[in-house]
């Protein structure tokens, strides 16, 4: 199998999980389990598979943050709403909103979430905390539900992957945000704003990987975007193995394009993100 059809189902699978960061459905069901603002609702729902966690696990995992960030957040989170609170509310919220979104989730949910997760089973969860966490979670009955549990597994597993990468080549949290903007994929603004880095620490940054030959001007050097899409590629090959347990990864993509690009149309989610996600179809 191509290691590109791994990049191709991130582009379809990433929209259907981000609704919990990005929906007013899956905002509102942090705010009733008692999670205080935006930023204590993202790191504690995302994290709450590990269990209730300390800062340091948090700042590891999720990688891109400033630690402060991180540590406003987390283990105040804990106070307010349990992680079993938050799991027992974070699916459900994100199906509403997916129900509401995307026309035909019922049966796009009902063809393609068996398949996922048998993909989910078969993968690996050795160096791959949140993917782990989120495997061993029990497949919820509602089929809405348990398309965005799957999608939600699979993304980490693919993130786990990218955190290993970034670190093989010798990229921290902040360079890899900064090189991520020097490529075009996000903008620095976004990441200032989303990651919690200061203006003064990004450049502190970015004059590091102009020391490394990867970075003048502000834009990436030849070297630079060569390390770039090594890392991607490197993505991708670590990212495929689930998909072997797929019979055919091209209908599963053919299947859940029209919800991604639903999600994409609804405009709650922005384009270019802090994900670094493109449309779908133009990964």
């Amino acid at each position: 199998m191509d290691d590109s059809i791994a990049r191709d189902l991130w582009t379809v699978l990433e929209p259907l999980h981000a609704v919990t960061y990005f929906e007013a459905e899956c905002l509102e069901a942090n705010k009733e389990a008692g999670l205080k603002g935006f930023w204590m609702g993202y790191f504690g729902s995302r994290a709450a598979p590990m269990g209730a966690v300390p800062a340091g696990m948090v700042e590891a995992t999720f990688f891109g943050f400033h630690p402060s960030r991180v540590r406003r957040a987390v283990p105040d989170a804990w106070r307010f709403a349990s992680p079993e609170r938050i799991l027992g509310i974070r699916g459900a919220a994100a199906a509403r909103a997916l129900r509401r979104i995307v026309p035909g989730i019922e049966r796009t949910a009902a063809e393609a979430a068996p398949v996922l997760h048998r993909a989910v089973e078969e993968a690996a969860a050795a160096g791959r905390p949140l993917f782990g966490a989120n495997r061993d979670l029990d497949v919820p009955d509602d089929p809405v539900e348990a398309l965005w549990q799957a999608a939600t597994a699979l993304r980490e597993h693919r993130g786990d992957g990218h955190v290993a990468v970034l670190t093989s080549e010798g990229l921290d949290g902040l360079t890899s945000n900064v090189l991520a903007a020097a490529v075009g994929a996000v903008t620095p603004d976004q990441m200032l704003i989303s990651r919690g880095w200061s203006r003064e620490q990004w450049d502190e940054a970015a004059d590091a990987l102009v020391a490394r030959g990867l970075v003048g001007g502000g834009t990436a050097t030849e070297a630079g975007r060569a390390l770039k899409a090594r890392i991607e590629e490197r993505t991708d090959a670590l990212a495929a193995p689930p998909y072997h347990a797929v019979g055919d990864p091209k209908a599963l993509y053919d299947l859940l394009v029209p919800a991604a690009e639903a999600v994409a149309d609804a405009g709650e989610m922005p384009y270019p993100n802090p994900i670094g996600l493109p449309r779908a179809g133009r990964a």
